[in-house]
């Protein structure tokens, strides 16, 4: 196994562990909790999704452009 991927799967298991925490080491709220959360970036993919498709710009997109735009 190489060093990249011992480091990758050490940066999981801290996040398990920090997961698992946070729902006072309650496995199933922990998995509920994960659930809900990509549920609600799912939902925000969707969003920005369907924005983009109606020309509309993200505002940190358009922030980034005249942070450009002032530089040059």
């Amino acid at each position: 196994m190489s060093a990249t991927a011992l480091l990758d799967n050490s940066h999981y298991e801290q996040a398990c562990d920090q997961a698992i925490a946070m729902c006072d080491g309650n496995l199933r709220s922990t998995i509920k909790a994960l659930i809900m959360a990509n549920e609600y970036l799912e939902a925000e993919l969707e969003e920005l999704q369907a924005a983009v498709s109606a020309g509309c710009i993200p505002e940190t997109s358009r922030s980034k452009m005249r942070s450009k735009s002032s530089a040059a």
